[in-house]
C-alpha cells in the first residue's frame, strides 16, 4: 500500500520572491515533500509590481490574499501571513508548511510552527540571513530550483551573497556523526538526515552535485561503500589519506631541485586536491612543520620565501 503523503500549507511572500520562482517552488515541494493543499501568496494587488505574479495565479492555481499598505514603514504583508498561518494550523488540516520569503521576519513564525510539530519547509534566496534558514526543518536556497538560462543569471547575481553552510562545516558536522554511531559506520540515509537535522540548509546542489553519495566521495576522509543494496559512509584511515598526501607532495616538488615551490603554491595545489585536508587534524599547527616531518622533500627559506625541495638521494 503506498505510503500516505504529507499536506502542505504553500505561504508565498510576494514583496520579496520573484514570480520567476513559482514552477521550481512546485516542483522542489511536490517530489521532495509532499502534496499541497492551501496555495496561498500575500501582497497588495492593486499595485503595479504584481504583475508578474497575476500572470501566474491562474496555471498554479494560487489564492492571492490581499493586504493593503496601511502603514508606511510597516510591512503588512508579514503580519497578515503569519496571522493566517496560525489560523490555518490551528484547523488541523495540514502536516507541514511551506514558506516562501528571503525575510528574517518569518523567523518567529517557523519556530513557533515546528513547537507545534509542524514540518516547515523554508524557501528563499541565497541572500535569506541563517535566522530564518536554521529556524526551518529543511531551507532550500531558490537559485537552487532554477533551471536553464534563468539558473545561470541568479548563480551570477548572487555572487558575494551568503552562500549557506560551507563544505568546512559539512565536512565537521560529518566527522561528529561518525564517531557518534556504533561501529564508526552510518548509512547513506542516516547520515543525509542528520546533516539536515543540524543545518536546515544543507543540500548537496549547493555544492555542485546531483547525489549526496557522489557529494560524500569528494572528501578525502571518506569511505563509501555498498554493502548489498545499503550504502554506508565510514571514515577512512588517517595513515591512508596521510600517505595520499605525502605521495601528492613529494611528486609536486619531484624534478625542482633548482627552484623548489613556494610553500603558499604548493599549499594551493593540495588544497584543490584534497580540499577537506587539514594539517591541524593531525596535530601540526602548520603546514610547514607537517612537511618538515616527510622524508623525500626539505624545506628552506631562499630569499625570505618558503620553498620545498626535493631531498637530495
Amino acid at each position: 500500500m503506498e505510503e500516505e503523503r504529507k499536506s502542505f500549507a504553500l505561504l508565498i511572500d510576494s514583496d520579496n520572491v520573484s514570480a520567476k520562482y513559482i514552477q521550481g517552488i512546485m516542483n522542489e515541494l511536490t517530489s521532495r515533500h509532499g502534496q499541497v493543499t492551501y496555495r496561498r501568496i500575500y501582497g497588495d494587488w492593486t499595485s503595479n509590481q504584481m504583475g508578474h505574479w497575476k500572470n501566474v495565479l491562474a496555471e498554479y492555481s494560487l489564492t492571492p490574499m490581499q493586504q493593503f499598505a496601511n502603514t508606511k514603514g510597516k510591512n503588512a504583508t508579514d503580519s497578515f501571513l503569519i496571522i493566517d498561518a496560525m489560523d490555518i494550523l490551528y484547523e488541523g488540516k495540514v502536516d507541514g508548511f511551506c514558506i516562501v520569503s528571503s525575510d528574517s521576519d518569518f523567523t518567529r513564525l517557523a519556530s513557533r510552527l515546528r513547537d507545534a510539530g509542524m514540518t516547515v519547509v523554508g524557501m528563499g534566496e541565497k541572500k535569506t540571513p541563517r535566522s530564518f534558514r536554521n529556524a526551518c526543518t529543511v531551507f532550500t536556497s531558490l537559485e537552487l530550483v532554477l533551471e536553464g538560462d534563468e539558473a545561470e543569471e541568479s548563480s551570477s547575481s548572487a555572487q558575494g551573497q551568503d552562500e549557506g553552510t560551507t563544505r568546512r562545516e559539512v565536512a565537521e558536522a560529518i566527522t561528529g556523526i561518525i564517531n557518534d554511531v556504533p561501529g564508526d559506520t552510518v548509512s547513506l540515509g542516516e547520515l543525509g538526515s542528520r546533516l539536515v537535522r543540524i543545518y536546515p540548509d544543507f543540500d548537496v546542489r549547493t555544492y555542485g552535485y546531483s547525489q549526496l553519495s557522489k557529494f560524500l566521495q569528494s572528501f578525502p576522509n571518506l569511505r563509501v561503500a555498498r554493502n548489498d543494496t545499503l550504502l554506508t559512509v565510514s571514515l577512512r584511515d588517517t595513515e591512508d589519506l596521510i600517505n595520499e598526501v605525502d605521495t601528492f607532495i613529494v611528486e609536486s616538488v619531484a624534478g625542482r631541485e633548482k627552484d623548489g615551490i613556494a610553500l603558499g603554491i604548493l599549499g594551493g595545489k593540495i588544497h584543490d586536491e584534497f580540499p577537506d585536508f587539514n594539517v591541524k587534524d593531525f596535530g601540526y599547527s602548520k603546514l610547514s612543520n607537517f612537511i618538515r616531518d616527510l622524508e623525500g622533500v626539505v624545506v628552506e627559506k631562499v630569499e625570505g620565501v618558503t620553498r620545498v625541495f626535493p631531498e637530495d638521494e
